[in-house]
């Protein structure tokens, strides 16, 4: 035998890759088999996390649907409910008294909620705060590797 192999000699490995070549895979084979099946999982999560996300998103859309129709549904029962307090209270002190009374009654809710709303928004932090911050290190470092 002169410099050729058999898959049956010492120290020769038959190559169970599929390839139907003998022989060890070399390193670089086996760093590019790696990184194909690497970059596949990473392209096969990024598309379940994009599926995952547009169902999300989906299903987000439908209930921000329906919190629209509730609340347009609230707003007319405030309306007919306005009304009824006005023609209530009116038979009792006439009906521009009792609109008046309402209508104050309304401004005084309006305030009140207005109010709550706006120390409830100083609680909310900038968007992507800790995100900000972090990259601003990030980049600091990347300009002063050592410090």
């Amino acid at each position: 035998m002169s410099g050729s192999h058999q898959v049956g000699d010492p120290g020769v490995t038959a190559n169970t890759s599929g390839t139907g070549s003998t022989g060890e895979r070399s390193l670089g084979e086996i760093v590019g088999s790696i990184t194909t099946e690497f970059s596949t999982l990473v392209r096969k999560e990024v598309e379940l996390a994009k599926t995952e996300l547009r169902e999300d998103v989906k299903n987000a859309g439908k209930g921000a649907g329906m919190f629209a129709g509730a609340g347009v549904a609230g707003h007319v029962f405030l309306i007919a409910l306005s009304a009824f307090l006005v023609i209530a209270i009116g038979d009792a002190i006439g009906y521009v008294w009792s609109s008046l009374i309402v209508t104050v009654l309304w401004a005084v809710a309006a305030a009140v909620l207005a109010l709550r709303g706006k120390a409830e928004m100083k609680k909310v932090p900038p968007p992507l705060e800790k995100t900000t911050i972090t990259l601003k290190e990030d980049v600091q470092w990347a300009k002063h590797p050592t410090s």
